[in-house]
């Protein structure tokens, strides 16, 4: 454990030795910080000690200006003193109204308008039934302590208690100041049992504003039967109030958690082309999302109004992002806003928004930065008409505007138009999850044949028969050599609307690779099709391997539909869809249903951290009207639209890592190999990686799970648990709730799966999706988001400009100058880790998240196996056999890495949905 606790860097905390007759924790204070030494016990001893701690009669050590006198336990009138230590962390950096408020506040403090702690036991009064509690303690130094700069302040509260008080299990906050504060823990010391821990990590809200006691329980935690007496109203007022009625606007200072359908990405009042139809419902089918609340517009009753930035949306306040987050996001959001701003004004007073004339261009904007590419320099850029905070960053910070060179062309600058490199990145770059094996040649349709035409593909055996290393078809089915990136049914029903946009043309493509002898696929062919409304020649087109100069750009131009097709369906599907947008009722139901004092809250805790808020931030700006999603891919105003399509066939039983594996045939049961799986492509670094970090995940969960049921009867009459889970499926995936596929929860290993897979899809799966986007879509050739020319064939118009100038045809058909910096800037933003970022295996407060020492000691384990997992992954980037991640210009796979620095670092696997 020692070696666990040094990698995860918890160098402040040091466990005292053994001691068998010692029970408690040590509490000692160095620099206004205190650090908790807990002694280690048997294992038995620890559960007895920690789940029934108020039988321990021994008094712990507490610091040396505390009263460390027991009275005579005989005397029922006798008290004793205890005290509170408060953490309050402090902003960085405050505004004029803040910094008078808190000014303000500090002077009312004197006066009596302070913050009051009060006690709640754990056992009930006698007489009255109700919980037991202390008078009030107001916190001490406030005013003092007002003008201290440091992060993090300690205050203090001291309590005289009876004898017969038992345990405090929870505490009431009654902020009586004007402004609200951030309260991250509360340690209280002076009872038998040792410092008694309450994890807060809370704003608390002005009594002003939200009258009423916050409630905040210790870190011990209790299945609903298990809970004392003393906390069994406190449990249930505590969910009540996070649920709220249902109705009003929400409050920017609120912390209700509710549901509502997507009816907020339009704005139907700034005309037609601006109004969207509802997400969510039986018509689109789509899962729920936080409910704000807001009135409706004045055109569509049905439609909410929108608040557009940089008003904030509303999402439960202690969702929303801590400063250094909030400082991380808002300086990425202005490098876009400036990377936008800048060619789109001069598009305006020039002809500037132009295609890309050359890859010199596109090379320009690494080498150049923006401002000397649009020519913007010395008195030109003092006459635009540019905010004064842009003209001052431009002054200070000449690098600020300048791209860093993408990792995929880092190494090797023409990688990108090879083909290997073309089908290495469906197994290793920033979509790896969508290739399959095939099991039928050629493919067929699912698609309606009235509606798109005949099921049939064009592939025909002619087309690849020669790229299959002597085999015959056949030969290659059986023998597992055939796969495919199939996004034919996807796209087919949109094509017709999408094809009709200014400025878009896309297929619906089809992709076969062959898997060579050493482990690596060669794509041998790519269908492109149109609807079956188009002429004959054009509705279905197989491209195949260049054998001259002409077919090779042919060819390229199809890698690159490909590749537009990709980038739409990992941004709407993959990534939003199945990582953001179905999270969010698994966590809003378990804020709803689960206390703060169940277990399986506290497991899923870190893991549901900021994604509120990014999937807020998201319907503001990046999926709405006109949004950032809609402006850079290929289905333009439809993208919306082609999510929820793809929702009609999510199955959240098939989101677990190997379900998908042999969901998509890539992998087969074998019981004999170390995951129960046998990958059929040895060398695919998202599945073997992911699944050292399934198995990392799973095996924590089941002891955590095991720890809690140990039988099937726990489960099935755990009804905070029961309710969370019924409520994340029939109220917010409510559209597909009657499927039968839904995972039934009850027993243990039920309980173990739902899970592991909720975990890996917020930490592991998001990362592989995410953290990639610019260092593979920076250089947007390789992965073009949106295309604007359809490939010419013989008797087309075009076809003469094409072989006259094919790189002139190439680089016309990918997004203009303009189009391109607007994607860039907004993928090199969601590809930033924060400073404050928490990766897998980390939590905040490491050793006092949990009350039950078993469950500490056993996330000490887990973040041990997480290292383990991180060396592993370090050693197969090293090795040579492995050729989809080792090689000459070869990027190494590091997006399931766990940790990772700030900034773009093409790695690392933060707790939770994050950005």
């Amino acid at each position: 454990m020692a070696a666990a606790k040094e990698m995860m860097g918890w160098s402040l905390i040091q466990r005292s030795s053994f001691d068998s007759t010692t029970t408690g924790f040590q509490f000692q204070q160095n620099h206004n910080r205190f650090l908790v030494n807990p002694v280690l016990l048997p294992s038995k001893q620890k559960r007895v000690h920690m789940r029934r701690v108020a039988k321990v009669p021994v008094v712990a050590a507490v610091s040396e200006n505390l009263i460390k006198a027991v009275p005579d336990q005989t005397d029922e009138s006798a008290k004793f003193k205890v005290r509170a230590v408060v953490t309050v962390r402090n902003k960085n950096k405050e505004d004029f109204k803040e910094t008078l408020m808190k000014h303000l506040d500090a002077f009312t403090d004197k006066i009596g308008r302070n913050v009051v702690l009060e006690l709640i036991s754990t056992e009930e009064d006698d007489k009255t039934k109700a919980p037991k509690k202390s008078r009030g303690a107001v916190l001490k130094d406030w005013s003092k302590k007002a003008t201290v700069k440091a992060e993090r302040v300690h205050y203090t509260a001291e309590f005289t208690v009876d004898l017969n008080f038992g345990l405090p299990g929870a505490i009431t906050v009654t902020n009586k100041h004007q402004q609200e504060f951030f309260l991250e823990s509360i340690t209280v010391e002076g009872f038998a049992c040792g410092p008694l821990h309450f994890p807060c990590n809370s704003w608390v809200q002005s009594n002003r504003d939200h009258p009423g006691k916050r409630i905040f329980f210790s870190n011990q935690p209790y299945l609903p039967k298990e809970t004392p007496k003393g906390l069994k109203s406190l449990r249930e007022k505590e969910l009540r109030d996070i649920r709220g009625n249902g109705k009003g606007v929400r409050k920017l200072s609120d912390r209700i958690y509710d549901f509502d359908v997507y009816n907020d990405l339009g704005n139907p009042d700034r005309g037609v082309d601006f109004a969207r139809p509802t997400l969510g419902g039986k018509e689109i089918p789509y899962p729920r999302r936080c409910r704000t609340g807001r009135l409706p517009t004045e055109t569509d009753l049905q439609a909410e109004s929108r608040v557009e930035k940089p008003m904030p949306t509303y999402v439960p306040r202690d969702e929303q992002f801590e400063e250094s987050k909030q400082n991380a996001f808002s300086a990425g959001r202005l490098r876009a806003v400036l990377h936008n701003l800048l060619p789109q004004l001069k598009a305006s007073i020039s002809a500037y928004n132009r295609n890309i004339n050359s890859f010199a261009d596109i090379d320009d904007l690494y080498k150049e930065g923006l401002l000397l590419k649009l020519g913007l320099q010395d008195e030109a850029m003092k006459n635009l008409p540019l905010p004064k905070m842009v003209t001052k960053i431009q002054e200070s910070s000449e690098g600020l505007l300048k791209y860093e060179t993408p990792k995929v062309v880092s190494k090797d600058k023409f990688a990108w138009l090879r083909d290997d490199e073309f089908a290495r990145q469906a197994l290793a770059g920033v979509n790896p999850v969508n290739i399959e094996r095939i099991t039928v040649f050629p493919p067929v349709s699912k698609l309606d044949p009235e509606m798109y035409g005949p099921q049939e593909s064009a592939l025909k055996e002619e087309h690849i028969a020669s790229q299959l290393n002597g085999m015959t078809v056949q030969q290659a089915l059986e023998e597992n050599k055939l796969f495919m990136v199939d996004y034919h049914d996807l796209y087919l029903p949109f094509l017709d609307r999408i094809n009709a946009l200014d400025g878009r043309k896309s297929y619906a493509t089809r992709s076969i690779f062959f898997l060579t002898p050493n482990g690596t696929l060669k794509p041998i062919a790519i269908e492109l099709s149109l609807p079956h409304t188009a002429p004959c020649s054009r509705s279905k087109r197989v491209v195949t391997p260049p054998v001259d100069a002409t077919s090779n750009w042919i060819w390229q131009l199809a890698k690159a539909h490909v590749c537009s097709n990709d980038a739409g369906v990992h941004q709407l599907v993959n990534h939003w869809l199945r990582t953001h947008a179905c999270m969010e009722p698994f966590i809003l139901a378990a804020h709803r249903q689960l206390s703060a004092m169940h277990p399986i809250f506290k497991l899923l805790d870190p893991h549901m951290r900021y994604t509120l808020e990014i999937n807020g931030l998201a319907r503001q700006s990046l999926i709405n009207a006109d949004g950032v999603i809609e402006s850079c891919f290929t289905p333009g105003r439809y993208c919306m639209e082609m999510s929820a399509a793809a929702y009609r066939s999510w199955r959240f039983d098939k989101e677990g890592l190997p379900a998908d594996l042999i969901r998509r045939g890539i992998a087969v049961p074998d019981p004999t190999q170390p995951h129960g799986l046998k990958l059929l492509i040895e060398d695919y670094p998202y599945a073997s990686d992911g699944l050292l970090i399934w198995n990392a995940i799973e095996n924590w969960v089941r002891t955590y799970v095991n720890h809690y049921y140990s039988n099937s009867s726990l489960i099935h009459n755990d009804r905070e648990l029961q309710c969370w889970y019924h409520e994340s499926i029939h109220v917010g995936h409510a559209d597909v709730s009657d499927e039968d596929w839904w995972p039934t929860l009850n027993t243990p290993d039920d309980l173990v799966s739902i899970l592991t897979t909720i975990i890996w899809l917020a930490s592991a799966q998001h990362a592989a999706l995410n953290f990639g986007q610019y260092p593979y879509g920076g250089y947007v050739p390789n992965r073009p988001p949106l295309m604007r020319r359809l490939i010419p064939e013989e008797n087309d118009p075009e076809y003469a400009n094409f072989v006259a100038d094919p790189q002139k045809y190439f680089l016309s058909a990918l997004p203009s100058l303009v189009q391109a910096t607007k994607f860039m800037a907004v993928v090199d933003t969601l590809s930033t880790h924060s400073p404050d970022e928490e990766y897998l295996g980390e939590r905040q407060q490491p050793s006092t998240w949990s009350g039950d020492s078993e469950i500490v000691e056993a996330f000490f384990g887990f973040a041990a196996e997480i290292r383990q997992v991180e060396m592993e992954i370090e050693k197969r980037n090293g090795d040579h056999r492995l050729k989809n991640r080792c090689g000459a210009g070869v990027l190494p796979y590091e997006l399931l890495a766990p940790s990772s620095d700030p900034g773009v670092t093409c790695r690392g696997v933060p707790n939770s949905v994050s950005i």
